[in-house]
């Protein structure tokens, strides 16, 4: 079968555009991905690792209360910033697909990625001005009298975190949805109105239903970089607002407990793929039973 596909002309030329990729995951994803599952299996020595497997990574990782803490805080964090940004990126999404001439939906599209043409750490520092004590906002409420004396719960907090991570992935999320909603055939919303539906429940039967691949994959795009965000905790979270991604982080580059890391890393990853996998299947379901 392999020796009649190579003889296919049509074949070989897939194969060819289909190699290169292959091989750049394979060396920058999955080597290094085999490469941390494996050392979570080993353990550290004082000069070099003991690479006799072991399972002490994990006990401990699952024991010990904190790290049980700081995956449930990452998951609820990352939750909470999904849905902030859905939230807010399916109006703008709705709007660019039906509301937008189409000879501006280029335009509107390149404004939405605008984000993207600087750089992470910098949209980070920026929040950090804004909702700073001297900051942009504190500092307009001093100058409209709202405020005696600038608030301190804006800043530093699992708030702040949101926030911030909401703006920096709402590209992320609007772009999906938008695809979602210009697939939607514009005779159907028509239809729907012609049988005496009003636009809320035309939105609510038709629309909405028909854009969830679009809601899906932004969720999915959002939920799962969000765990492993470890700068915007470091620069907005507060003393308090540590996440796994920190403590990973720490055990490679501070505490010099890579095995352990490597482990937490693993539980990290095996919980976002729980987690997605089950909402994947619940939109499925609920799916096929309004099919």
């Amino acid at each position: 079968m392999a020796k009649g596909m190579l003889s296919d002309p049509g074949a070989r030329k897939g194969l060819l555009l289909v190699s290169p990729p292959f091989f750049y995951a394979l060396v920058m994803l999955a080597i290094p991905l085999g490469a941390v599952v494996l050392l979570s299996f080993w353990s550290k020595q004082t000069v070099g690792y003991d690479m006799t497997p072991t399972l002490a990574n994990y006990q401990e990782a699952l024991s010990h209360p904190l790290y049980r803490l700081l995956l449930g805080r990452s998951l609820m964090v990352s939750a909470a910033v999904t849905l902030v940004t859905v939230l807010l990126a399916y109006p703008i999404a709705y709007f660019v697909s039906f509301k937008v001439d189409p000879s501006r939906k280029s335009l509107w599209l390149l404004l939405i990625t605008i984000p993207f043409w600087t750089s992470y750490l910098i949209r980070v520092v920026l929040w950090k001005v804004i909702l700073g004590y001297n900051g942009v906002i504190n500092s307009a409420l001093l100058w409209l009298g709202v405020i005696d004396q600038p608030l301190q719960a804006i800043n530093y907090n699992m708030g702040a975190v949101i926030v911030t991570l909401a703006h920096s992935y709402a590209p992320f999320a609007i772009l999906p949805i938008f695809v979602a909603l210009e697939k939607i055939d514009r005779s159907l919303l028509e239809a729907s109105q012609d049988l005496g539906e009003n636009k809320i429940s035309t939105f609510l039967r038709v629309t909405l239903p028909l854009s969830v691949t679009g809601i899906v994959a932004a969720v999915l795009i959002v939920f799962i970089p969000t765990v492993g965000d470890f700068v915007t905790p470091e620069l907005l979270g507060g003393p308090g607002g540590k996440l796994m991604a920190n403590m990973i982080q720490s055990m490679f580059l501070g505490i010099n407990k890579p095995t352990l890391g490597a482990a937490l890393a693993v539980i990290s990853m095996l919980s976002v793929a729980v987690v997605s996998l089950i909402f994947v299947v619940l939109c499925s379901r609920w799916m096929g039973g309004r099919q």
